[in-house]
């Protein structure tokens, strides 16, 4: 390559940079290894990390079973290796799988619609909220606190620049929404208020009362999910105007932070509003069923002065992974893992000293006694088990608290452990 265009070294394809700004030692990184030498590697990292370790850490990732169907279905080329499917004619099984995957969210949901295109749950939440300014008319947008405080600062983060002020609805002394400092704040202004159920501290929030409310006010409620398999035994929140969520629990694994599936659905009156993209069924020129995007609001596909985002890749390998994890489990199985989730979180929950007695889900907030969480935390880690969230990360009032998560991989025997380490 270098004597087809004339130069003589690797150097001289760097010489017009300036001698002050070129690194001419060695870079000091150990030698390549052999694929056999890597793979060994992570292997002895992998029975170091994890294996026999039991997690009872939840706050938005969750541990639970992953069928082995999901990755034999996601590892089959024609979907490992495909991407956007602009053109319908070659990517009809790309494009059936999502609208399964809409269909599936809809019935979850309560809602009429639902995309595919959200990068995860965190950036779902700003593109509801800038959804509720452009719907209202209105610039301003209330979130509890209780919303998971990572999406809380994507929020922040969207918002910034785009001349939307954000406030936050404080909780009550039972960790739920206050109601009281939302009546105060709920103004004709708002456009939208945000409240996660089962909310960060695992409690379920009335979701009923919040509606009637926000809708009085003509604002809309943008309800979030960080726990699908909550969906499973929950009733879904139909009285929402938009749904948020995340899909990781779904047979996604954790994978350091991603990449997850985020959701967003809502009414059918406000489909023009919806980022991202969605796929219809329709038929072709033999009259045989076929699918289609039928409505792509992305600056690439329409006139950017009428995109409602730029949010649009392709997400369809995730998604097909909740596909296939709710197929597999179908509406009983998920009911049932849902079951299994609520016993065992408060089979735990009955020997430990909680901060608030509202009902929860699969994860509740408990009192340190006296030490850290961090201090339970060093303790339960020497008997290989992943303790809970220090809350004094994000909630200072709550420093001597931590949040603990049971998922149906939580073992009894485990349970009892951690259960321990809070009294010894």
């Amino acid at each position: 390559m270098l004597a087809k265009i004339g130069a003589k070294s690797l150097e001289d394809l760097v010489s017009y940079l300036p001698a002050d700004v070129r690194f001419n030692g060695k870079l000091q990184i150990d030698d390549g290894k052999s694929e056999f030498e890597i793979v060994d590697y992570f292997k002895a990292a992998a029975a170091h990390n994890a294996n026999g370790y039991a997690s009872f850490l939840g706050a938005g990732v969750y541990n639970h079973y992953r069928p082995v169907l999901v990755d034999t279905v996601v590892s089959r080329g024609e979907f490992l290796t495909s991407y956007t499917p602009y053109q319908a004619e070659i990517s009809q099984g790309t494009l059936t799988s999502i609208f399964e995957f809409q269909t599936m969210v809809c019935q979850l949901t309560g809602m009429d619609v639902a995309n595919a295109s959200m990068y995860d749950g965190s950036s779902a939440v700003p593109e509801a909220a800038m959804m509720a300014v452009r719907v209202t008319r209105r610039d301003r947008v209330l979130i509890a606190r209780t919303v998971h405080p990572e999406y809380r600062e994507v929020l922040a983060t969207y918002t910034r620049h785009q001349g939307i002020p954000v406030d936050e609805i404080a909780y009550a002394k039972n960790g739920r929404l206050d109601l009281d400092d939302l009546k105060k704040k709920l103004t004709n202004e708002v456009a939208a208020v945000i409240i996660q159920t089962p909310n960060f501290f695992g409690l379920l929030e009335q979701v009923k009362e919040i509606a009637a409310l926000v809708q009085s006010k003509g604002a809309l409620l943008v309800v979030v999910f960080t726990e699908a398999v909550a969906l499973g035994l929950i009733e879904p929140p139909r009285e929402a105007d938009i749904v948020v969520g995340e899909l990781q629990s779904f047979a996604i694994s954790p994978s350091y932070g991603g990449p997850y599936a985020g959701i967003i659905a809502t009414h059918e009156k406000y489909i023009r509003q919806i980022p991202g993209r969605l796929v219809g069924e329709t038929v072709d020129a033999e009259g045989k069923r076929a699918y289609c995007l039928t409505l792509a609001t992305r600056e690439q596909h329409i006139r950017r002065e009428k995109a409602t985002s730029n949010i649009c890749t392709n997400q369809a390998l995730l998604a097909l992974m909740a596909t296939v994890f709710m197929t597999v489990y179908g509406k009983q199985g998920l009911r049932e893992l849902a079951e299994q989730n609520l016993a065992k979180a408060h089979y735990l929950a009955g020997k430990l000293p909680l901060v608030f007695d509202a009902p929860f889900f699969n994860e509740f907030v408990v009192r340190a006694n006296g030490r850290t969480p961090e201090q339970i935390n060093n303790e339960l880690i020497e008997k290989k088990i992943v303790g809970g969230l220090p809350l004094g990360r994000f909630y200072a009032e709550l420093k001597d608290s931590m949040l603990l998560c049971a998922t149906e991989m939580s073992r009894r025997q485990d349970m009892d452990t951690v259960a321990a380490g809070f009294r010894a």
